[in-house]
C-alpha cells in the first residue's frame, strides 16, 4: 500500500506542477532539452606540405612560426616551422621511452604532454631548451590555454584547467552534447572563449563552450583531404593516421588543420 500511495502522490505532484505552469510534461521536457550543435562550414584557403613522418599531436602558432609536437616512442619531437611549413632550427628529440602529445605556448614557455608517462616537459620558447618537468596524474592528450590556465584533455569526456606553474587542477569541465558526455576529446585550441577540439578517430572538430562544457558547434572535415588534392586516405596506410592538429592564426583569422603523418597542412576559414 505504501508503494502505491507513493506512486499516486508522485503522479499528483506532477499533475499539479503541470497545472501550475500551464504546460504538459512534453513541453517541459522540450524546454529542458539540450540543443543540438550547429554545423559550421569552412572554405579552403591554402594547402601546404606536411612531413609524412610527423605523427602530429600538438599544433600552435607563435606569431609567424608554428610549433608542432609529434608522438610515437622513439620518434617524438618538438620543432618550429615557418609560414611555408619549413623547419626552423634544430628539433628537440624526446627520449625513446616517451610518447609526445599535445603542446601549447604560454608566457614564453612551451609545454609538451606525454601520453602515459605522467610527465610534462617545459621549454624556453626562444631556445627550445628544456627548463622544467612537471607531473600530470592522467594520460596526456591535448593541450591549450586561456589567459590564466592551461587546458588539458585525457582522451575522455573531461577537460581540465590547470595551474601553469605546478600543473595542479583548478577546474574540471565535462564536455557534452544533446546525447550526453562526449569522449575521445583530443587535440585542443582555445579561441575567443571557446575550445576547439578534435574527436579522436573522427574527421570532426567540435566547438566547446569553455564555461559550461556544452558542444555548441561541429565542423565536418570528411572531405578535407580530397579538397586539398590528396589522392589517398592516410588511414589506408595506418589506422592511426587520423585527423589531429588544430592551430588558429589570429593575424589571418584562419585555422590550420592536419593529421598524423598527413601529407598536407590545410589553411581554412570557418564560417
Amino acid at each position: 500500500m505504501k508503494k502505491q500511495a507513493s506512486i499516486l502522490l508522485g503522479l499528483a505532484i506532477t499533475a499539479l506542477l503541470a497545472c501550475n505552469t500551464g504546460k504538459n510534461n512534453n513541453e517541459v521536457d522540450k524546454e529542458n532539452a539540450i540543443a543540438a550543435p550547429t554545423a559550421l562550414s569552412y572554405d579552403l584557403v591554402k594547402v601546404y606540405p606536411h612531413d609524412t613522418s610527423a605523427y602530429t599531436q600538438g599544433l600552435e602558432w607563435n606569431g609567424n612560426t608554428l610549433i608542432e609536437g609529434t608522438g610515437l616512442e622513439g620518434k617524438s619531437i618538438l620543432h618550429v616551422l615557418d609560414t611555408n611549413m619549413k623547419p626552423l632550427g634544430s628539433k628537440v628529440k624526446l627520449d625513446k621511452e616517451y610518447f609526445g602529445e599535445g603542446t601549447t605556448l604560454f608566457q614564453d614557455k612551451i609545454y609538451q604532454l606525454t601520453w602515459k608517462s605522467h610527465k610534462v616537459f617545459v621549454y624556453d620558447a626562444k631556445t627550445l631548451k628544456k627548463i622544467n618537468e612537471l607531473y600530470w596524474p592522467y594520460e596526456g592528450w591535448g593541450l591549450t590555454h586561456n589567459d590564466t590556465s592551461l587546458i588539458v584533455s585525457t582522451g575522455e569526456s573531461n577537460i581540465y584547467f590547470v595551474d601553469p606553474t605546478h600543473f595542479s587542477i583548478q577546474k574540471t569541465l565535462g564536455v557534452f552534447n544533446q546525447y550526453g558526455y562526449l569522449s575521445n576529446i583530443n587535440e585542443l585550441e582555445f579561441v575567443n572563449g571557446q575550445v576547439f577540439a578534435n574527436i579522436y578517430g573522427r574527421n570532426e572538430v567540435v566547438v566547446i563552450d569553455a564555461q559550461t562544457g556544452q558542444v555548441k558547434n561541429t565542423i565536418d572535415f570528411s572531405n578535407l583531404l580530397s579538397q586539398a588534392g590528396v589522392k589517398y586516405d592516410p588511414i589506408t596506410i595506418d589506422a592511426g593516421y587520423v585527423l589531429n592538429g588544430i592551430a588558429y592564426q589570429p593575424n589571418k583569422k584562419t585555422f590550420f588543420i592536419t593529421g598524423k603523418c598527413w601529407p598536407v597542412m590545410a589553411e581554412i576559414r570557418i564560417h
